[in-house]
C-alpha cells in the first residue's frame, strides 16, 4: 500500500517529522453537504494517501476541543459529495464521538465520549463494500462506532480537522498507520 500522503487544503500551519503530523487549523474550515443546514462545505484540511483495496487505517489523535464543532479525526473519500470522517466534534457545550456519512447529503451521529478526548484513537477497516469504524480511549479496548457501507474502488484516506466557527486549534496526530485489512470478527475489540 501507498505510503505517501498529500493534503487536500493544506493548513497554513503544519509539521511533518517522523511519522507524526501537528497542524494548526486555518480559520472557519468545515466539512458538511447540505443536510438540515443547506450549505455545502469541504474547506477542512486532510492529509491523505491513495487507496484500491481492502485496508485497516489507524490513528492517535490528541488537541484540546473547546469550541463549537472543533474536531479532529480520521477521512475516507472518494470526492467531495462521497465521504466519511470520523472523531471527536465539539458540540453542545462537551466534546463527542461520532462521525459523518455523506453520500451527496450528509448524516451525523454522535454520542457520549467515556474517556478523556485530548487523546484518543480510531481505526477504520475496509473490507469489500464494507467499512468497521471502532474508536478507544487506550489504545487497547475498539468499541464499534459504526458499521456502513461505502463504494468499493479508488478513494483516499487519512486525518482531517477543521474548526467552522473559528481558527487555531492545534491537533497532533503522533501515530497514523495503514496496513492489510484486521481480519477480526465484529465483536473482538482487541
Amino acid at each position: 500500500m501507498s505510503v505517501n500522503f498529500n493534503w487536500i487544503n493544506e493548513p497554513a500551519q503544519w509539521h511533518y517529522e517522523n511519522g507524526k503530523l501537528q497542524v494548526i487549523t486555518d480559520e472557519k474550515t468545515d466539512f458538511w453537504q447540505k443536510t438540515w443546514y443547506g450549505f455545502e462545505r469541504f474547506s477542512g484540511h486532510i492529509f491523505a494517501t491513495e487507496v484500491a483495496d481492502d485496508f485497516t487505517f489507524q490513528v492517535k489523535v490528541c488537541a484540546d476541543f473547546n469550541t463549537l464543532y472543533d474536531q479532529a479525526g480520521i477521512m475516507l473519500m472518494i470526492d467531495e459529495h462521497y465521504w466519511l470522517k470520523a472523531g471527536i466534534e465539539y458540540n453542545d457545550g462537551a466534546p463527542a464521538i461520532g462521525s459523518v456519512l455523506t453520500r451527496e447529503n450528509s448524516d451525523w451521529a454522535t454520542g457520549i465520549f467515556p474517556g478523556d478526548p485530548r487523546t484518543f484513537w480510531l481505526r477504520l477497516t475496509r473490507k469489500g463494500d464494507s467499512l468497521r469504524l471502532q474508536y478507544s480511549t487506550d489504545g487497547q479496548h475498539w468499541p464499534l462506532l459504526r458499521l456502513g457501507w461505502f463504494p468499493r474502488g479508488p478513494a483516499k484516506v487519512g486525518v482531517m480537522c477543521c474548526t467552522p466557527e473559528r481558527r487555531g486549534l492545534a491537533v497532533e496526530f503522533p501515530e497514523i498507520t495503514l496496513t492489510p485489512p484486521l481480519d477480526k470478527a465484529l465483536h473482538d475489540l482487541s
